[in-house]
């Protein structure tokens, strides 16, 4: 059985209901250790997000890797841009083979390199001297087995094309760490780059108007594995026997789980179970023969099976479900010893050995490699980015680049999927690229970037445009003198107030045009008079209110008294303030509840403070007014004394049963009375169930993950907390919820009341105050102290021809034009799609404003405004040049959470792969130049499109394995919608480097290298990281001075993994690891905790599920089968 795809049929199989997970890598740990259906055991205070094992995967900025590059073809040169005497191609990255004949010469076989971008003419006569394009034939990957979720189409025969790999010989030696952007094969012996199955040879293309870019790689000749044979190749050579390879466990399993050809069949072998009409019928091969072996366009799946050698440390993977035997064709491998590694002969089952087979497959390190992606645009992009030309790309979020402000925002304020639009509707439909935005409006800038600079106009307030109401920006046009203005959003004419009138100079502009933020900068911010505000009142300082559930179990876990110990020291002290004030206007309130609620006054004048407690929680009211709401330094002895009694008053409780939702009303009560915004600090321990408003049932199935049902228990049990928050919201009232769940306490539901009033949800399974402390006190204190708008609404503006459609994210909208927060900060991002209600022009171009009327921290009503200007084209090619992909893949998964919760499972990924094909469709028809159907053609910008793809697919947050909890599902789809692109960067793609052979000089991150199993060496420590957990992986055969100088112990066997902080070690090594921790977790949003995870322990598997390069172990795919089976996807829609 290839544990890669699952047909239908054994999707329960192996995905963990309706029977046991699947064993093996990357699945869970052996029989005997675990009962099926569970996750490893865990330490107490151990879960799987948050810092602990199994969240969901994807990149993260990578440091560069200066790796020796040994050049192809004699020193050929990385080029971009039009060479002398050849016409301007198309850029991009072309993958496959054109035919070829059937018996070519080899050529030379240098060793495995670099692959070099350049020009490669060719005409009639095929490459020049020196420029082998690479082959990629005798790999035909025109055929994906079922099991995807997409439906299974043919070329050339019908229902032939199979998914066909051969083996080859595996050594972690002499990989390329940095894969160049294109894709190749490495030799079965690991010498001679092979071809490469992309139905033919790589090769680059893209774009007219750039340099095409070709790999040039010599290799045997291309096999076409295309229909028929050719004239005067061999027959069909299905069921001729072949002798195998004999087996043995060398190194790591790869991401192929690499094998050997079993059979000459042309499809894969049929799968346990699977009924005789799913079964591939044969189908003609062309052979060409390359010296005494004879290589074969034939590949069999069953190279992608675990290697059962590895049974000692999973237990071998069940080659069918329960109560299903495996059909006569299945090549009995679980039986068999030390499968998968070096390549021999072994005769096939059945099959006398008459022909000797040359083992082949695909290369993992020849794929697009993000992290190539990554370091070449830091090396060609860092540095300073100007914003005054319209549609200017900006660099990648991995790029450390300081903005200069000439008129379009920063890009960390907006970005969007493309740069270039498209002028007509038709056009943008036929690309199948949504037009979307990511706009985070208060997002953190760099050091040395200046936040965008506030105005205040006083009594004339903003300057509009009469019709549309956009504000004042550097697009706008004055005409008559600069007596009027004309408007680039709706091309009104409005009339200039006097107060704010100026001359024009020569050139049409302001004489003030670079005194006025406003003129001259994209992102800048205006004081609002008393229009912008409610009921025309200026409004008050907000509040934060702090809500401690005092009830049993947070009490024995040591929350209560953690926090209370805590609050004013660490979190308190840091209440954010503005820029160069002395103290945070922001005042604070205190709540404990168990199944009542009591209410603190704290007043300053009072000796002790008071306790009103409120017991009817079904009329929430608030008992006091006065002395509820205070700043932190008229009040500080009394909140003091209050802080030291809460944990005497309520250590001895009994009390488990809770109540939330009186909690957050009691919390918004108050804020109405106070007449002022504000946010609410829940701290929460259990599912509520106390008899109360707000009441849930335990209403946990997690067999329903994955099934047509799921989105019966991943939406609200109810509407209350929905409604709840909407309250909230009208009120300014925020709610941020801190869970500490030992069980199910249906995230689903209570996270509303923080998804419509733009709050965050926390999560810490299993939480002991010893252990989990530090990390909740350290998200604590980076939630109170950042900056933070209140009472916030954004509206997204746009020029003539095109408008915002759908916004994804956690907010509210209460009309379809403004989107509503009850706060807002750096890490909130909202997605836009735009689509077009008329033509555009190329000419004027396209433009948007994104303005934000929010309450700053110091009480004071203000505008934040955000412009950007797009071009616009008639030319499919110029779409595709000027594209974002990680806008893109932030906008797909987005798009993808809102399927999760109407449509099946199966639908949201065959809609998520059935996009990815069509872009990648259009632009093989409409940009690249004619070429052999067997070759996959990726355009620049968008060659990690299939691998992101996959990423999202394989992501908790979407599929959700079995092993994945129903709240742990629903914690991480509400962490993805509000994410920021730099942030889904990280979590689709995590960031792997090795530890163990780091410059104890130096103090940079080291370099990043690839999430594969095949990466990882028994005696390397690889530390792994998403954005919101944090791995060491440590092999068993590590130096014993690299584990005594870090952990202070003898052997990786003696190292205690329940330990989530590095010990303070007085060496050179040990400062330094702890120095990349430190500062890989001050570059994320949340607290990472460390989990150490030793190679073969019960852990393991969860490390492996986030090497997304791999397998998954509920049945998704590797990067290259999903390569391969997008590959077909694009040859059937071309045909």
């Amino acid at each position: 059985m290839n544990p890669h795809y699952i047909n239908q049929g054994m999707a329960a199989h192996n995905q963990g209901y309706g029977g046991g997970p699947p064993q093996g890598y990357g699945g869970m740990p052996p029989s005997g250790t675990l009962p099926m259906g569970q996750r490893p055991p865990v330490s107490q205070g151990q879960s799987m997000y948050n810092g602990q094992p199994g969240a969901g995967p994807y990149g993260q900025p990578p440091l560069k890797q200066d790796l020796p590059h040994q050049l192809y073809g004699g020193g050929l040169h990385m080029q971009n841009g039009p060479q002398q005497g050849m016409a301007s191609g198309p850029h991009g990255d072309r993958y496959g083979s054109s035919m070829s004949p059937r018996i070519q010469q080899r050529p030379p076989q240098p060793s495995m390199g670099q692959f070099q971008r350049g020009p490669v003419p060719l005409g009639p006569q095929g490459p020049a001297p020196g420029q082998i394009t690479n082959q990629m034939g005798s790999m035909n990957l025109g055929g994906i087995p079922q099991g995807l979720g997409m439906p299974q189409t043919s070329m050339g025969h019908p229902t032939t094309m199979g998914n066909q790999y051969t083996g080859q010989q595996n050594t972690q030696q002499g990989r390329l760490q940095n894969p160049p952007t294109s894709m190749g094969m490495q030799g079965p012996s690991g010498g001679t780059p092979t071809s490469m199955g992309m139905l033919g040879p790589p090769t680059l293309q893209g774009i007219p108007g750039q340099s095409p870019q070709r790999m040039t790689a010599p290799g045997p000749p291309a096999v076409s594995t295309q229909g028929p044979p050719m004239v005067g190749s061999q027959p069909s050579i299905y069921g001729v026997p072949t002798s195998s390879p004999n087996y043995s466990m060398g190194g790591p399993p790869t991401s192929m789980m690499q094998g050997t050809p079993i059979t000459a069949m042309a499809g894969p072998p049929p799968m346990p179970g699977q009924p005789p009409h799913l079964q591939h019928p044969p189908m003609a091969q062309n052979v060409t023969t390359t010296g005494p072996m004879m290589s074969v366009g034939n590949y069999s799946q069953m190279d992608n099976m675990p290697p059962t050698s590895m049974s000692n440390q999973y237990g071998a993977p069940p080659l069918s479900p329960p109560g299903v035997g495996p059909t006569p064709s299945t090549p009995p491998f679980a039986n068999q010893p030390n499968v998968g590694g070096s390549m021999h002969n072994r005769p096939q089952m059945g099959m006398q050995p008459t022909m000797q087979s040359q083992p082949r497959r695909l290369d993992p390190d020849q794929m697009p490699s993000p992290i190539q992606v990554i370091q070449d645009d830091k090396k060609s992009r860092s540095g300073v980015f100007q914003t005054a030309q319209r549609g200017s790309v900006p660099p990648l979020v991995t790029t450390p680049f300081v903005t200069q402000d000439q008129g379009n925002c920063n890009p960390r304020f907006m970005r969007a999927t493309m740069y270039n639009i498209p002028c007509t509707a038709d056009l943008l439909k036929q690309s199948h690229i949504p037009m979307a935005l990511s706009i985070t409006p208060f997002a953190q800038l760099q050091a040395n970037e200046h936040p965008p600079p506030l105005v205040n106009l006083g009594e004339l307030g903003p300057v509009r445009c009469n019709r549309c109401k956009a504000y004042m920006c550097p697009f706008m046009e004055f005409v008559d003198g600069g007596r009027r203005f004309q408007c680039v959003f709706c091309s009104c004419s409005t009339e200039v107030p006097a107060e704010y009138f100026a001359h024009l100079d020569h050139t049409g502009k302001r004489v003030d045009c670079y005194d006025r933020p406003e003129l001259c900068l994209g992102s800048y911010e205006i004081v609002g008079t008393k229009d912008y505000c409610k009921d025309g009142i200026l409004p008050k300082p907000p509040a934060f209110i702090f809500m401690i559930d005092v009830s049993y179990n947070s009490v024995k876990s040591g929350l209560v008294h953690l926090l209370c110990e805590r609050l004013k020291s660490d979190i308190l002290v840091n209440l954010p303030k503005e820029t160069g004030a002395e103290e945070s206007e922001i005042r604070v309130g205190f709540v404990t509840y168990s199944n009542v609620i009591h209410f603190y006054n704290v007043k300053g004048a009072l000796a002790q403070p008071q306790m009103l407690v409120v017991s009817d929680v079904q009329d929430m009211f608030v008992p006091l007014l006065d002395g509820f709401l205070v700043k932190l330094s008229e009040s500080e002895a009394v909140i003091d004394s209050l802080l030291a009694q809460i944990p005497q008053m309520f250590g001895d409780t009994r009390e488990t049963e809770t109540i939330l939702g009186p909690v957050v009303q009691a919390g918004l009560e108050a804020l109405k009375a106070a007449d002022c915004a504000g946010k609410l600090y829940i701290f929460h321990s259990s599912l509520p169930i106390a008899d109360a408003p707000g009441k849930l049932r335990n209403r946990d199935d997690r067999k329903l993950l994955g099934t047509e049902k799921e989105k019966t228990i991943l939406t609200p049990q109810n509407n209350f907390y929905t409604k709840l928050g909407q309250e909230c919201v009208v009120a300014g009232c925020s709610v941020d919820l801190f869970l500490f769940p030992n069980s199910y306490i249906d995230v689903a539901t209570v996270s509303e009341v923080c998804k419509v009033t733009g709050g965050q949800v926390y999560k810490y399974n299993y939480f002991q105050a010893d252990l989990d402390g530090h990390r909740f006190l350290e998200d604590l204190k980076s939630n109170v102290e950042r900056p933070v708008a209140f009472d916030a609404i954004m509206r997204v503006r746009t020029s003539t021809g095109i408008r915002p459609v759908d916004f994804w994210g956690n907010f509210y909208m209460s009309n379809t034009t403004d989107v509503e927060l009850a706060s807002v900060d750096s890490d909130k991002s909202v997605a836009v799609e735009i689509k077009h209600d008329d033509k555009l022009s190329e000419q004027d171009g396209a433009y948007i404003q994104a303005a934000v009327l929010f309450t700053s921290i110091s009480g004071q009503r203000r505008l934040r405004i955000h412009n950007l200007a797009l071009n616009c084209c008639t030319q499919l090619p110029d779409v595709f040049r000027n594209c974002e992909l990680d806008i893109l893949v932030n906008a797909l998964c987005k798009k993808a959470l809102q399927d999760v919760l109407s449509i099946p499972p199966k639908e949201v990924r065959e809609k998520l792969m059935n996009t990815c094909a069509q872009i990648l469709a259009c632009y093989r028809k409409n940009c690249a130049s004619p070429s052999s159907a067997g070759q996959l053609i990726l355009p620049e910008c968008m060659k990690l499109l299939p691998l992101y793809t996959n990423c999202i697919i394989k992501s908790d947050a979407v599929q959700g394995a079995s092993d994945t909890s129903t709240d742990d599902r629903s914690y991480l789809m509400h962490l993805l919608n509000a994410m920021d692109v730099s942030t889904t960067n990280v979590f689709f793609y995590p960031r792997l480097m090795a530890l163990h052979n780091v410059e104890v000089e130096s103090t940079t991150v080291p370099p990043m290298i690839r999430c594969s199993v095949e990466k990882l060496q028994d005696s390397g420590v690889y530390l792994l990281e998403n954005g919101l957990s944090m791995f060491m992986w440590i092999g068993m055969n590590v130096s014993s001075d690299w584990v005594h100088s870090v952990f202070g112990v003898q052997s990786a066997a003696q190292i205690d993994i329940d330990k989530s902080q590095l010990l303070d070690l007085d060496n050179l090594l040990s400062h330094r690891i702890r120095n990349i921790v430190k500062k890989i977790r001050e570059e994320r949003r949340r607290y990472m905790k460390l989990t150490i995870v030793r190679q073969r322990d019960k852990l393991e598997p969860w490390f492996h599920h986030f090497l997304v390069e791999d397998k998954g172990a509920n049945g998704t795919a590797s990067y290259v089968d999903f390569l391969c089976h997008i590959h077909k996807e694009i040859r059937s829609l071309l045909s």
